[in-house]
């Protein structure tokens, strides 16, 4: 059984590599999300609301501009698949699942304007934009929190339980697999190679 999630888990990482990260620009953005996003793991046990801060303004924010804007939508040559094909088959959150979560993440703010307890779940209203900004990053906690249970829970339904505690695993760790994966992106993006060329993922799957 262990075995058998690990290379669920290996497949998952496989998968979002190869189809997903082709811009070198994108590896890049995605190193810096991932060591924002370490360092947000060890504030989790110091100063919960601002590693949420952390981890949705830099980490995130950097994560999916790469998706958003620099990853080729075009036809992909080296898997011999579309760009709609691959947003059908993702296991996780697509480009327009994404655009879904990231309004949810912009529009939080505003209701915390609008409902200055949100419903209650404050004490009380921020009397400065610290306590404000704090308040937010509960509520990017929660939301967070709340994104990652929702996908995993629906994939139970969709492709099986496995499936969706390998994708609630690969989330988590991905951080601490992207620095592994993308270190040297940076390197490759000033040597002026905007595109991955992928001769290992043609080289795997000969």
């Amino acid at each position: 059984m262990k075995t058998d999630f690990l290379q669920a888990l290996a497949i998952q990482r496989w998968d979002d590599h190869r189809y997903y990260h082709h811009s070198r620009i994108n590896q890049s953005l995605h190193l810096l999300s991932a060591i924002s996003f370490v360092v947000a793991y060890g504030l989790l046990f110091i100063d919960p609301p601002l590693a949420a801060l952390l981890a949705w303004l830099v980490s995130m924010s950097s994560r999916q501009a790469g998706h958003f804007f620099f990853e080729p939508k075009g036809y992909d040559h080296v898997n011999q698949a579309t760009h709609e094909h691959k947003e059908e088959i993702k296991v996780g959150y697509n480009l327009r699942r994404k655009v879904v979560l990231m309004a949810l993440w912009a529009g939080s703010p505003l209701l915390l304007l609008a409902q200055p307890t949100l419903f209650g779940a404050f004490a009380a209203p921020a009397t400065s934009l610290m306590e404000f900004a704090r308040q937010v990053g509960w509520m990017w906690l929660w939301l967070g929190a709340g994104g990652l249970l929702f996908r995993t829970v629906h994939l139970f339904f969709l492709q099986g339980v496995q499936t969706g505690l390998v994708w609630m695993s690969k989330i988590l760790t991905d951080p601490f697999h992207d620095i592994m994966l993308y270190h040297r992106a940076p390197l490759y993006l000033l040597r002026g190679e905007l595109i991955d060329p992928m001769g290992h993922v043609q080289a795997h799957e000969a």
